[in-house]
């Protein structure tokens, strides 16, 4: 049994929560807290495996809270987020301080889903080692420090990247590095719709290159990076030598939408040798067979480590899948990229 303990200012909340999660056979609700300081007693008293976290309580607010209790107890802890820009804002200020992932505050149309993503998210989040969470929670925050450009012109080179659980960090990380003429990027994170533009913009801010949240059509070159938005599918088309957005609606592939695999699969389409497929932390498979169909259209691949990812999951599938050409570290990949690229011009 998965020991869960509830976080929240809201008696309705706790409630609602302790009932939905008290249905599933492998999770046990072994304490409700109504702040932070309630939570800290309940913590060391109940020991629980995952906590679910309000981001804005009384007293003692998420990010604070998270701040001093992760380097001491690394617990897995999943955020429930309101969707609004601010609550977007805290809630990944949250992920950088060591939540694992989050969830948003439902309406009652939205309950049920929210729930059965809660729960899914409980599970995946009680496997992960605790002690990347601390190593994740302690690590300074990443600032601008980009490689050198590259003097060649590079808009016919395309870079796609998928990511998941652990992946807001590990894209901070990759991009932060990569120089302001990079070929261009197209990312899937997966993450509800509502939080991708504010994540869009404060990627932007570390990073040398522009970064936007992607709408149909948008032309992708060097120093742009696109993100797929929350709730749609990205693609990637040649137009006649211009890479161009396709964003639309649809079924979910991989149990996610936006889908990794929808991305890799259309730039594989293309046959461009000159690219290059990365797939980060995150659980599931998505993005697997996408990536080996890129590899076996001629482009570079790398996956990311098992002793970085947060969860080893897509990358483990990829790799076993045998589309993986490089397997690092997440402090390795920017460079791997760009050694890429360079040896790309000058061919």
């Amino acid at each position: 049994m998965i020991r869960v303990l509830i976080v929240d200012d809201s008696l309705f909340v706790r409630t609602i929560l302790k009932q939905a999660l008290s249905q599933d056979k492998e999770i046990e609700v072994v304490g409700l807290a109504s702040d932070a300081y309630d939570a800290s007693e309940k913590i060391i008293a109940l020991k629980p495996d995952v906590m679910t976290l309000d981001i804005e309580m009384p007293k003692m607010n998420g990010v604070s809270f998270l701040t001093k209790l992760i380097p001491q107890y690394p617990l897995p802890v999943i955020m429930v987020s309101s969707l609004t820009r601010r609550g977007a804002k805290i809630t990944f200020d949250c992920l950088e301080r060591g939540a694992v992932d989050f969830v948003p505050k439902p309406n009652s149309q939205s309950i049920g889903k929210m729930i059965v993503r809660l729960i899914q998210s409980i599970k995946d989040a009680s496997k992960i080692d605790k002690e990347l969470i601390r190593a994740k929670a302690l690590k300074k925050r990443v600032q601008k420090q980009s490689l050198d450009p590259i003097k060649q012109k590079m808009d016919h080179i395309l870079i796609g990247i998928g990511s998941s659980t652990g992946g807001t960090d590990a894209l901070v990380e990759v991009i932060s590095n990569l120089p302001s003429n990079c070929p261009g990027i197209a990312i899937v994170q997966h993450m509800p719709a509502g939080y991708t533009e504010v994540f869009a913009d404060r990627l932007n801010s570390r990073s040398s290159m522009e970064v936007k949240e992607a709408k149909d059509g948008d032309i992708i070159k060097s120093g742009i990076v696109l993100i797929a938005p929350g709730g749609k599918h990205l693609e990637i088309e040649n137009d006649g030598g211009i890479f161009k957005a396709k964003v639309f609606g649809g079924v979910k592939v991989n149990g996610h939408e936006p889908s990794v695999d929808i991305l890799f699969g259309s730039i594989a389409k293309m046959n461009l040798s000159q690219s290059i497929g990365v797939i980060l932390t995150g659980m599931g498979s998505d993005g697997a067979e996408g990536l080996l169909k890129m590899k076996l259209a001629g482009a570079k691949t790398i996956g990311q480590s098992e002793k970085s990812c947060v969860v080893y999951g897509m990358p483990r599938v990829a790799y076993n899948l045998g589309a993986v050409n490089d397997q690092l570290d997440i402090n390795e990949i920017s460079h791997k990229v760009v050694e890429y690229v360079r040896s790309f011009v000058s061919q």
